[in-house]
């Protein structure tokens, strides 16, 4: 089904190449954050879960807010590659469902998983988004450099 310019899912669209082009630069002060505030809203606002390494207080608002969470979200990765992705919705709310892969700055490991995001947009942009991981657990440990503890089997 053909979608229009500016509806949720052509929005996200967007964004996803942006941010996926911000990460690979390196981040802030490598990448050029105007292509990712493009398509966020001036009250834009991201609401992380906690206990991920880039979550930090969780919500993050405005336009300045999403540049020092991407910042935090680049430090983390080194890449982030769109396996596949479904999405529903119409011109103002969109759930997508992708399945990502990551690979950790820190210690060069790859995590796969599955994130659901529900995502409103006005005007073009993003307005909210609530992301929501599969497994924080494997997406923490990939990002972990310290050694990991071995359980004795049962």
């Amino acid at each position: 089904m053909p979608t229009a310019p500016d509806d949720a899912w052509s929005v996200m669209q967007k964004f996803y190449a942006a941010e996926a082009a911000y990460v690979a630069a390196g981040g802030y002060g490598k990448a050029d954050y105007a292509a990712v505030a493009a398509y966020l809203d001036p009250e834009v606002v991201l609401h992380q879960a906690p206990g991920l390494p880039f979550t930090g207080s969780g919500t993050w608002r405005g336009h300045d807010g999403l540049e020092r969470f991407l910042a935090a979200f680049s430090e983390t990765w080194e890449s982030m590659e769109f396996l596949d992705q479904a999405h529903w919705g119409d011109a103002g709310t969109v759930v997508v469902h992708s399945r990502v892969r990551f690979r950790a700055r820190a210690t060069g490991q790859d995590v796969d998983t599955s994130i659901l995001q529900l995502i409103t947009v006005r005007n073009g942009r993003m307005l909210e988004c609530r992301p929501f991981y599969w497994d924080p657990g494997a997406v923490a440990r990939a990002c972990d450099s310290a050694p990991t503890a071995t359980l004795p089997s049962p």
